[in-house]
């Protein structure tokens, strides 16, 4: 049965909620996600600490975080119908962590831009997959009805992704696969389907390791797993809204978009990142390494018509114009 505008499938069909939730995660793995697990929704282990970094200000201008905080803490706030969540992840590394873009031996860009942005924007590509998993939720479950999220809502996806089995959250705040690292997407789908969790990932092996916090550029982790937005280069170029301070310029450097230092050195990627062969997350020409100096002078048509598609749709036009003023100003004084 196709499901309907706002993510939610409606079927029937009934096994035993082991063999149901077997029989999801096969489906899921033939969809093209690189893991999957199950999660139940109780209210997640660090509401308070949500509520610290709120107060805070660490969210910077995300003031849609305040809003969602409710929900956040208590995910079953999100669907109250739901009993579980089957969360996916999906592999998105394009070249070794910290390998030049251009190529070996090629000169080090003036740009550069989150690996994750490489390609087609991933909601364009992982929404169809969470569609017809839902679909086989539904087909699997009688009467079930599921709803779906890739990266919006009010939905603690690392928290669910941990709970899930699928890895710990680690210093960076990324969840770490320990298999894969954490070059991933994560995915989910709430549904009231009766569907056997998994044992969530207890283990912290990050260890003693401080890599990701000494490297990241701007100093953003005042202590490990706090990430303090304002001072990130990912929200800056991403998520901020209106233009930069002189402060915030200086902190971009020469990232146009995302950054992603903090992943590079983490030893778990270093080790066990691979390259995905998902055809529908390769990278596109020119968004790698893109020269700043075009965006600059990129009418919002022609942006549109050559990024829509894509994430720098996310900070649009103006934030890119911003983003690429910033690393122009940024390699002049260098």
């Amino acid at each position: 049965m196709a499901p309907r505008d706002d993510g939610t499938v409606t079927s029937a069909r009934a096994t035993t909620a082991r063999d149901r939730a077997a029989t999801v995660k096969r489906r899921a793995l033939e969809l093209g996600f690189t893991a999957v697990g199950i999660a139940t929704l109780e209210p997640v282990p660090h509401g308070d600490a949500l509520d610290r970094w709120l107060d805070a200000g660490q969210a910077g201008t995300m003031h849609y975080l305040h809003r969602q905080a409710a929900r956040r803490r208590e995910p079953a706030r999100i669907f109250p119908a739901a009993r579980v969540a089957v969360v996916t992840l999906t592999e998105y590394l394009h070249r070794a962590p910290g390998a030049d873009p251009a190529g070996p031996g090629a000169a080090a860009p003036d740009a550069r831009v989150a690996q994750y942005a490489w390609s087609t924007d991933y909601h364009r590509v992982l929404t169809p997959r969470l569609d017809r998993l839902a679909a086989a939720i539904a087909e699997t479950a009688p009467g079930a009805v599921s709803r779906w999220y890739v990266d919006a809502g009010p939905v603690p996806e690392r928290e669910l992704a941990q709970r899930a089995g699928l890895g710990w959250i680690g210093k960076n705040t990324m969840l770490i696969d320990p298999r894969r690292g954490s070059y991933t997407f994560i995915g989910v789908v709430l549904t009231d389907a009766d569907l056997a969790p998994d044992a969530p990932f207890e283990s912290d092996r990050c260890g003693t390791c401080r890599a990701c916090l000494d490297a990241c550029p701007t100093a953003a982790f005042p202590e490990p797993r706090v990430l303090d937005a304002r001072r990130c280069i990912s929200y800056l170029t991403i998520e901020h809204r209106g233009e930069f301070s002189g402060e915030e310029r200086d902190r971009v450097a020469g990232w146009l978009f995302g950054c992603d230092v903090c992943q590079d050195v983490c030893p778990w990627n270093v080790r066990f990142a691979s390259v995905t062969p998902d055809a529908d997350l390769a990278p596109r020409p020119g968004l790698a390494a893109p020269d700043p100096m075009d965006l600059l002078d990129t009418p919002a048509q022609s942006f549109d018509e050559r990024y829509g598609v894509t994430a720098f749709a996310r900070a649009g036009p103006a934030g890119m114009r911003r983003n690429a003023a910033a690393v122009l100003y940024n390699r002049r004084r260098a």
